[in-house]
């Protein structure tokens, strides 16, 4: 790195690191489903799917704050050799969705009840350098940025007794590659490199660097980034490049940690006072000119959240003051006449601890709210009271409470097929009032 003065090193550090937020944090996930064999996350490996057959619990730690509304299936997709072809069943009722992200966080295509219906059929998914003939019987084709996608896809349940006719669906979702379904002989299979492992501390100071230079492979240079990415190579950044730390001279080295630091905390200011995941789920084309920070921020307070048109997602994360919210004091959500979520489908209220966002032990095993809660009673002028508290309101109002930890809580509100009035703006979340 030789030419880059202190100064210069510690401000391309500052905007590497917010670049690279987002595709790091994803590393971690797919590190421990389709890399590491020893992670109790592993999936497989690639190109299969993972179904899981019950609701998320405290013990889920696999992806911060994990929904408990639709148990999840994975699977991530090497698409370097050839395209994958994924088959779908008929589903006449159940919702479901299958949301493909790439490996900036990025969901550039969707399969389910809301855009390609409840028929059956089959869609391929391409790489960005695949240009072959695509085979009759292919529904769709969806082409990705990046050579590794994935899926994070749901699949709602309606309680326990539920559950067996909810594992069909999942059976049938099924994946093979292009030249199985086509019947054709198969490729050569692509190298799988050495994969650096994932340690947490080193992905918060400059072994992001690394990271990202191991995912930066898959992932061709968008001719948009091209200037910035000239930019990063001055301090070590590029496809498959090593990143040696302890090489640096000492001063460039603090330079480069106080850019990262000086980032973070702009970030932090900022990610705290959102209140609606509009804006930080999508392509790149729908998370607009700031689509660095929209997808920092999402994998921030969410990774692999859904578009907004399959659902959105409302919180509040501080007092009105700035103070965290916390489960020392009760809290109710009032839902006015009139003013219950506008939705489609479904939504749900689902709480979480920090710093580690994930659900929260409680004595009724309860980690969610909404309209398919059993025994939720409505006010009597048509409105919904919400108690959310560490110990229990009282008798008349535990139908309706969700517990909170005794210390820093988040909540996700979570809004699947959104209306059009949330959707622009019309209706909101309501916020929270301290009764105690």
């Amino acid at each position: 790195m030789s030419g880059v003065s202190a100064a210069e090193a510690k401000a391309i550090a500052g905007e590497a690191w917010a670049y690279a937020f987002a595709p790091v944090a994803l590393y971690n996930t797919m590190y421990a489903q389709a890399i590491d064999a020893a992670s109790p996350s592993y999936v497989g490996g690639f190109n299969r799917f993972r179904h899981y057959d019950r609701l998320a619990t405290p013990q889920d730690t696999d992806i911060v704050t994990p929904n408990n509304d639709t148990p999840y299936s994975w699977a991530w997709l090497d698409l370097r050799a050839e395209p994958m072809v994924l088959s779908l069943p008929a589903v006449p009722e159940r919702y479901y969705v299958n949301q493909w992200f790439d490996l900036y966080t990025h969901n550039f295509a969707y399969t389910g009840v809301r855009t390609t219906g409840r028929e059956a059929g089959h869609y391929l998914f391409a790489g960005p350098d695949w240009d072959g003939a695509v085979p009759a019987g292919i529904s769709k084709v969806f082409r990705a940025e990046t050579s590794i996608i994935g899926t994070l896809t749901r699949t709602a349940v309606d309680g326990a007794d539920d559950i067996p006719a909810m594992k069909a669906v999942q059976a049938g979702y099924g994946l093979q590659p292009l030249s199985a379904f086509a019947g054709t002989p198969a490729p050569a299979p692509a190298a799988m490199p050495e994969w650096p492992v994932w340690d947490e501390a080193k992905a918060k100071g400059l072994g992001f660097i690394g990271y990202l230079n191991a995912l930066l492979p898959f992932m061709a240079v968008v001719p948009s980034e091209a200037e910035m990415f000239e930019r990063f190579a001055r301090i070590g950044i590029g496809a498959g490049r090593p990143f040696d730390e302890a090489g640096l001279a000492p001063a460039l080295r603090e330079a480069m940690l106080a850019g990262i630091a000086e980032a973070g905390a702009t970030f932090q200011a900022r990610a705290a006072k959102e209140t609606s995941s509009a804006a930080l789920f999508g392509s790149r084309a729908e998370l607009g000119a700031d689509y660095i920070y929209n997808r920092s921020c999402g994998a921030a307070l969410g990774i692999l959240g859904n578009t907004k048109e399959e659902a959105i997602y409302g919180s509040q994360q501080t007092e009105p003051d700035g103070t965290v919210l916390s489960g020392a004091h009760r809290w109710r959500m009032r839902f006015a006449p009139g003013k219950l979520p506008p939705v489609n489908e479904f939504w749900s209220i689902t709480m979480y601890s920090l710093p580690e966002r994930f659900l929260v032990p409680n004595p009724i095993d309860r980690y969610s709210i909404g309209d398919r809660t059993p025994g939720l009673k409505y006010d009597p002028d048509g409105g919904l009271t919400l108690y959310l508290q560490a110990d229990s309101p009282g008798p008349d109002k535990d139908s309706n409470w969700l517990p909170t930890p005794r210390g820093p809580f988040f909540f996700a509100g979570r809004f699947y097929a959104p209306k059009a009035e949330a959707l622009d703006g019309r209706w909101a979340l309501p916020p929270l009032e301290k009764v105690g």
